[in-house]
């Protein structure tokens, strides 16, 4: 039996890692060959020598060939005790990414023997007639041997490795085999960590996201070169693509599964950008999207797409009777009250939420339980949530590119309609709870404010003003970048922290300096300590604080490894076209023309020895005649005080 390649590693564990990473290539095979999308399994059972001989004849081998196998796959075993032992036998059918295919199906047969530790994959192609036949060239096998003191090996055999044909996706290549997925093994093998989520896509078939997905991709993929938000737009466009299309699976199967013809409705509350909603909305099913801010993306969608700007509250107000789901796609502070909505709105209403940023009834979540991570355990509690309003609950992890991704849904509930009564007063008791943990107290006053007076916790939260104490998000959009603070506040900073660094290097000529002074270095925290304390507040309460100041004022200086330098402009300018320095610097897109000489020059006004470019290389104004208007508009500052 040809050896092609082997890893050697030390593992104090028994073979049961062995087999769960086996398990992972068997079932999960896109997580290290990208161009597929991800496999079907069918047809697993134990067979013996007899039943795999007939699989093989069924599969356009004849007696011959079959009996190359049938060696190939026992090589080693003595033949009596080969015939007595069972096999684990499986076919995964593979879904590629991009279907290069055509009508043919790509299979493969999958035997693992648990007695020798070996693991065998013959590959079967299918026509749309249903012929299969036995690729025979491309059949190989994984090996676990036990050498010595916790020594193993993990070995790739071929059966015919002189012959093997190479695709990429069904087929991987020799060297893709051996330096890849050997070493993944052995990783996984290892490392024995239980995943704390599902596997991805574990609600619906697989093959038919794949296919609806690349369509939707296709269609909507002119989207990135339009999107008019400083947000990512291949992200938000293919993630939105990806959760559009995990719904519109998930509803198709509803429907065939309840004999249903209408396609659902839906309302997306936090809606965001909307571009959800009209995917949803192009795709055939009614609804509309609900956020507190507009954005600039609403008006390109057209007015098929229904968006509202709303500020939303949990109440009697915001309950949708006629609705089928409700969609929480990174709806923050609304993520725990979807379900509570879902649920009061009608017995019928189902829910979807994607949970991001950890929130509670009334204000931020707060941990409990440190053993799991902290997104585990928000996840855990979304599901309370979603058990205590009556849902039966399912956790799926979609397939989009971010680190939470994991969906909660609330297809059926756990009660009987006539039960309702008894089922709203367990959500309310469990309302009451979470209010109690979080310290929510809430006085309301009268319509003409005379007095006040506290309501009844059941009524308050049974009622219509069951949301009373949310906070919902403000519908200006608060930037906290150091960006909107004062002008002369800033101004200050940059003064003062760029003349410690000059301070820091002796001028050594007389009245003409021979260099041009660029100052020392000094660390962050050291750039603090020149700051008073009511200056640090104020830049506490902004995303960054002084950090983030600095690399602003990136005319004045370089901020590199937590140390923060003068700028030397005669760097940059002598740096070959298109070759950028720091990290941060190669992120900075290049000065548009337009915004030349828009600026005043820092050095020229404020560095001792002025700016070290001349007026025509400068791209910042060398004094009042050479300022020229900025065509941006005024950012709305902030008060500092």
């Amino acid at each position: 039996m040809p050896k092609l390649f082997e890893v050697k590693f030390t593992d104090k564990s028994n073979t049961g890692g062995f087999w769960s990473a086996i398990d992972v290539w068997i079932k999960k095979p896109h997580v290290v060959n990208k161009r597929l999308c991800g496999v079907k399994e069918t047809q697993s059972k134990n067979v013996d020598f007899e039943e795999i001989r007939n699989i093989l004849l069924t599969h356009g081998s004849d007696t011959s060939e079959s009996k190359d196998v049938l060696t190939f796959l026992n090589s080693g075993v003595e033949l009596e005790h080969d015939k007595e032992r069972l096999w684990s036998f499986c076919v995964r059918t593979f879904i590629p990414k991009v279907n290069c295919y055509g009508t043919t199906v790509h299979k493969d047969i999958i035997l693992k023997d648990f007695d020798t530790q070996r693991v065998s994959f013959l590959p079967v192609e299918e026509s749309a007639e249903g012929t299969a036949s036995l690729r025979k060239n491309n059949i190989y096998q994984i090996q676990l041997l036990a050498e010595k003191n916790d020594e193993w090996t993990l070995e790739l055999h071929l059966m015919r490795p002189g012959d093997w044909f190479s695709d990429g996706v069904a087929y991987p290549k020799l060297p893709w085999l051996g330096g890849e997925l050997l070493p993944k093994l052995v990783r996984w093998a290892t490392e024995s960590k239980i995943s704390e989520f599902k596997s991805t896509l574990s609600l619906l078939p697989v093959e038919m996201y794949s296919t609806m997905y690349q369509q939707l991709k296709d269609k909507y993929k002119e989207m990135v070169k339009v999107w008019p938000e400083v947000t990512d737009p291949e992200k938000f466009v293919f993630e939105d693509v990806a959760i559009a299309t995990y719904l519109l699976v998930l509803w198709g199967e509803e429907r065939a599964e309840k004999g249903l013809t209408a396609k659902q409705s839906f309302v997306d509350l936090g809606c965001g950008n909307g571009l959800l909603v009209h995917i949803l909305s192009n795709e055939g099913h009614p609804g509309k999207g609900i956020d507190v801010r507009k954005r600039k993306i609403w008006d390109m969608y057209g007015p098929q797409t229904h968006l509202e700007e709303t500020a939303i509250t949990p109440s009697d107000g915001f309950l949708f009777p006629g609705t089928d789901w409700l969609i929480g796609n990174h709806s923050d502070e609304l993520t725990p009250w979807i379900p509570v909505i879902a649920a009061r709105s009608s017995f019928s209403c189902r829910y979807f939420v994607l949970p991001c940023c950890f929130f509670d009834f009334y204000g931020k979540y707060q941990r409990r339980h440190c053993k799991k991570s902290q997104y585990k355990e928000y996840i855990d509690f979304i599901s309370e949530v979603s058990t205590a309003c009556g849902f039966n609950t399912e956790e799926d992890c979609l397939r989009i590119p971010s680190t939470k991704r994991v969906c909660l849904v609330g297809k059926s509930r756990s009660y009987q309609l006539s039960d309702e009564p008894q089922a709203e007063e367990c959500r309310v008791k469990y309302i009451q709870g979470r209010q109690t943990c979080s310290g929510v107290t809430v006085r309301e006053s009268n319509a003409e404010g005379e007095a006040e007076h506290n309501h009844s916790e059941t009524d308050r939260i049974h009622g219509t003003n069951w949301g009373a104490g949310f906070q919902p998000r403000e519908r200006i959009e608060t930037v906290r970048n150091c960006a909107a603070l004062p002008r002369d506040f800033v101004d200050g900073i940059v003064l003062r922290v760029a003349n410690s660094l000059l301070g820091l290097t002796k001028d050594e000529g007389g009245d003409v300096p021979s260099t041009w002074n660029t100052g020392g270095r000094l660390s962050v925290r050291e750039v603090a300590e020149l700051l008073e304390q009511e200056t640090l507040q104020v830049l506490k309460k902004e995303c960054g604080g002084l950090q983030t100041l600095l690399k602003n004022n990136h005319q004045v200086f370089r901020v590199e490894g937590g140390m923060v330098h003068i700028r030397d402009w005669r760097v940059q300018a002598q740096r070959p076209r298109g070759l950028q320095g720091t990290r941060a610097d190669s992120k900075r897109k290049p000065l548009l023309s337009g915004a030349l000489k828009t600026r005043a020059c820092w050095f020229h006004t404020h560095h001792p020895h002025g700016c070290p470019l001349q007026a025509e290389e400068c791209a910042f104004a060398h004094g009042p005649d050479d300022l020229r208007p900025s065509t941006r508009p005024l950012k709305k500052m902030k008060n500092s005080n």
